[in-house]
């Protein structure tokens, strides 16, 4: 249980960095062009899902995501506590590991989001979209090729950055890290609330639906 822990905890934590970092080094480079910086954004996290995904899913599965440890849970392949405990370290892990990003680009170690274009409806739908694939594309995966989870995951998320309005985040614990960060891909603490709702408010109910459609 331990190994799994640090698995999820670490793989959390990375994750959190490649879409922190990118973040603040996209729009560095980028010159002022939003499309340079969320493209570069975007390849990053898809590359560091690959990565994580492959090297820690032997361990612990490697969700790095309450609504997908949620799913799980529902689907009765993970028991209450153990889902619990998943959470709490996918939560402080995302905390950490932006945390470390703004360390790595000295930048205020403490900081909370100022970005404010994350609320309303269609922010809400878009999480909602975002969530639904990405559970989608792991249940769909598992049943017909396992050993591809981890690439679709990673191309799931790249093209999802760019046809969802919000960016998909489709994580309540990169969700409410970003809030820590007052950077690229940071969200406003006070619209952190209802991405949560909504993304695990979809992971809930997908789950019976998916079942019928993959027969697993």
């Amino acid at each position: 249980m331990l190994r799994k822990l640090v698995a999820e905890g670490l793989g959390t934590a990375l994750l959190l960095t490649g879409v922190i970092g990118s973040g603040i080094m996209g729009e560095a480079l980028a010159g002022g062009t939003v499309a340079i910086a969320l493209l570069a954004n975007a390849i990053a996290t898809g590359c560091i899902l690959y990565c994580i995904i492959t090297v820690l899913g032997p361990i612990s599965g490697a969700h790095f995501n309450p609504a997908v440890t949620l799913a799980f849970a529902l689907r009765g392949e993970i028991d209450p506590r153990r889902a619990a405990a998943y959470v709490a370290v996918q939560a402080v892990g995302a905390i950490l590991g932006v945390w470390a990003t703004h360390a790595m680009f000295d930048l205020p170690i403490l900081q909370l989001s100022e970005t404010m274009q994350r609320a309303g409806p269609a922010q809400w739908w878009s999480e909602a979209v975002a969530t639904f694939g990405l559970l989608f594309v792991i249940f769909g995966g598992l049943k017909a090729r396992p050993d591809a989870v981890p690439v679709l995951v990673a191309l799931y998320i790249t093209g999802a950055y760019w046809f969802t309005a919000s960016t998909s985040f489709a994580n309540p614990a990169v969700t409410l890290a970003r809030g820590f960060s007052d950077t690229f891909a940071g969200i406003y603490p006070g619209h952190i609330a209802a991405f949560v709702l909504v993304q695990c408010a979809v992971a809930a109910v997908s789950v019976r639906p998916l079942r019928r459609l993959f027969q697993y």
